[in-house]
């Protein structure tokens, strides 16, 4: 009771802190993160249930609570949201989502279903409702079957049912509320809360009515309604003539902007599709432009300016709309401003908004065939519009980017709270990775903090979200300075989305530049290269170091050539039955040079660590005098420079090997090499031959000259 008397504060950091210590709380009961140091204590088995059971019963009692602050529900939800829910839908047992709905649903339905106008409201946050419906989400989709299904559509239609009641307004609008909360939340049994006897009518007679608190709860109800195409035909044919009504007669700026992000809804209801655009050309222009006004219009409260992005967000499938707001820099200004607010409930909004801005959603492939047989039979086909082009999509980045979308992005990534959901998160991730197509851009990302935002991103989300983000982390990877790019310790969490994306499953993109990516890293610290190893790189490297596509075996064989430096690696080419010494050989044969500089490095340093490696060399394939040979003789210095550095190592590790480089052309060539007069641009090269001529002479092999 005490704890959550604390929790119920109306003070934010009082808040938080009880939370945190809460779930601590809660950890230790179920036994989440139970390491070693709780060995002794398991001959006590303490059935924990009852404690876990009586912490749920507590929250659950907070969410109705009229002494709790805002906050402290905000709190309660998510940790119901965070604990309730099974992390793992294999896992059989629901039964904590079971009891929360047996014992708790329809504390969360009033929640859901207060409106923040009204009197007797409880005290809420701007984020409150929303994450109310969000633990409904996650809570429905924790059930296992339709029974169990059917029963929790029946609690929420009895509670519903309850509220209805024409003689008082106010708890018909907490009705409506309610249903339009589920609509955010599990959308299908929103849809079929729909289909009850009387709720649609209720919302329509609310549209009628001279309150305009009814008009902002049904108005807003018929927006999130209207969510999918195939299910929002009915809401089109009745919903588009009544949020028309709506807007035309009333004053209210507050409902004029919903009733016109309902419109902007529907209007968008074709998706980016050219050909199946719902209004008249141009009038979504107009809509949009309505929507960029009073964004920009700081006298209008947060939550009005909320719906605008909300009607941005659809608008921005029209390629127009998205040139006309980038351009638009006090609107673009304006709605970055709004997503750095407490209030959470926008995220969405914008990050749609974004994806829409960059094209970063997926565009199905057409197939030219299919098209033709498409037109021959007369079915529609999408088109694209000539502004979603390539190089107008490089022109929005570049205007996002001017515009500071990536400080907007970092805030919106650090919301800690269960409105960022993973489908934000993924969001986010694919904004990300747009804003990173253009190496030249990718300096003023990291400068602006865009490597520590994408982090979070590539670790926990969808598994298209973690894709998205580790592919922006890749790209900065490659290209920029960890030290600065992910600063201190962070750096060695960029190394497990990396090497995710070496998996074969990834396309050739993707791999190629997380190996860019891990080339820049094992570069700079022995750590980091000690770190990629634990992660389990090294078999993937290895295996891109055979790939026939030439790049990919040029990234592998680099980011090799730097991981060769580390004790651990080296052991693996000492280790005898593996391939491993004979494929660096090999590839130092190889006709690209950029492989050859790469593999001839790795083995100058093997060679130069290892005197056992410099005698398997000469055994691993009977084409090492030859290979070796030719990188001496290379025209380009530095591979020369290795292969000289490969001889001198084989000479000093050992009489017999020096003998038999003396007795072939390699004495011939050190000589050559040798004899040249001192060059500034080559004397690197130059001496390594001479200090080879030297040692030769040391064992005897040779005679100076003048003895000769």
């Amino acid at each position: 009771d005490k704890i959550c008397m604390w929790m119920a504060v109306d003070n934010e950091e009082i808040s938080m802190a009880v939370c945190n210590l809460l779930q601590v709380i809660t950890d230790s009961l179920s036994g989440e993160g139970e390491k070693e140091e709780h060995g002794k204590e398991a001959a006590l088995v303490l059935d924990t249930k009852k404690d876990l059971k009586m912490i749920t019963m507590h929250l659950l009692d907070m969410l109705v609570s009229k002494k709790v602050s805002g906050q402290g529900r905000d709190q309660a939800l998510n940790l119901l949201s965070k604990n309730i829910p099974r992390k793992d839908l294999r896992i059989p047992d629901n039964s904590r989502t079971i009891f929360v709905i047996d014992s708790g649903l329809k504390k969360i339905l009033k929640v859901v279903g207060q409106v923040p106008e009204l009197p007797n409201c409880l005290p809420l946050t701007e984020n409150t409702r929303m994450t109310a419906s969000i633990l409904l989400n996650k809570l429905y989709d924790d059930l296992r079957c339709d029974p169990e299904r059917d029963n929790f559509r029946e609690i929420c239609e009895e509670y519903i049912k309850s509220k209805v009641d024409p003689q008082d307004m106010d708890k018909t609008l907490h009705a409506v509320q309610t249903v339009s909360g589920i609509m955010q939340g599990p959308f299908d049994l929103g849809n079929k809360l729909l289909g009850m006897t009387g709720v649609m009518e209720m919302m329509v007679a609310l549209c009628g009515s001279e309150r305009e608190i009814d008009q902002l709860v049904a108005v807003e109800a018929l927006i999130h309604a209207s969510t999918k195409l195939s299910r929002a035909t009915f809401i089109i044919t009745n919903g588009v003539t009544l949020l028309k009504e709506v807007y035309k007669k009333t004053k209210n700026e507050k409902i004029k902007i919903r009733a016109l992000v309902g419109l902007c809804k529907l209007g968008s209801a074709g998706g980016t599709d050219y050909g199946l655009r719902q209004f008249a050309e141009g009038s979504t222009e107009k809509l949009a432009k309505q929507c960029r006004k009073w964004l920009c219009n700081t006298s209008i409260d947060i939550r009005t300016r909320k719906w605008a992005v909300e009607g941005l967000a659809y608008l921005t499938l029209d390629a127009d709309v998205k040139d006309d707001f980038v351009e638009d820099k006090p609107a673009l200004e304006a709605m970055f401003e709004l997503a750095k607010t407490s209030d959470k409930t926008i995220l969405y909004s914008v990050a749609s908004t974004l994806v829409n801005c960059t094209n970063s959603y997926d565009v199905k492939e057409l197939v030219p065939e299919l098209v033709q047989l498409a037109q021959f039979s007369k079915q529609h086909v999408p088109e694209e519009h000539p502004k979603d082009k390539k190089d107008f999509v490089l022109k929005r980045v570049k205007r996002l980017l001017k515009a500071g979308v990536i400080s907007a992005l970092a805030c919106m990534v650090k919301a800690d709270s269960a409105i960022l959901t993973d489908q934000t998160k993924e969001l986010l991730a694919r904004v990300f990775l747009a804003l990173c197509e253009d190496p030249k851009d990718r300096g003023t990302i990291v400068a602006q903090g865009g490597g520590k935002a994408l982090i979070p991103l590539a670790i926990e989300g969808t598994d298209v979200g973690k894709v998205k983000a580790s592919h922006a982390l890749a790209k900065i990877a490659a290209i920029s300075n960890p030290d600065i790019a992910f600063p201190g310790e962070r750096v060695y969490e960029v190394v497990r989305p990396l090497v995710s994306l070496l998996n074969t499953e990834r396309d050739g993109l993707q791999n190629y530049e997380a190996l860019l990516g891990l080339t820049n890293l094992s570069g700079r610290s022995d750590k980091l290269r000690l770190k990629i190893i634990k992660e389990k790189a090294l078999p993937d490297i290895e295996n891109y170091m055979f790939e026939n596509h030439d790049q990919l075996r040029q990234a592998a064989t680099e980011c090799m050539c730097n991981l060769v430096v580390n004790k651990e690696v080296q052991e693996r080419f000492v280790a005898d039955g593996n391939d491993r010494l004979k494929l660096i050989v090999l590839l130092c044969g190889e006709d690209d040079v950029k492989v050859q500089n790469a593999a001839a490095g790795a083995l100058a340093m093997l060679t130069a660590a290892h005197k056992k490696l410099c005698h398997k060399m000469t055994q691993v394939t009977t084409q090492w005098l030859e290979i070796l040979q030719r990188l001496c003789l290379h025209e380009k210095l530095e591979v020369q420079h290795r292969g000289l550095v490969v001889a001198y190592n084989l000479i000093t590790a050992d009489q017999e090997l020096a003998k038999k480089l003396v007795e072939c052309e390699m004495l011939e060539i050190l000589t050559l090499v040798g004899k040249q007069a001192d060059d500034s641009k080559k004397q690197h090269v130059i001496n390594v031959a001479r200090e080879c001529l030297v040692k030769c002479m040391d064992y005897g092999l040779i005679k100076p000259l003048s003895q000769a």
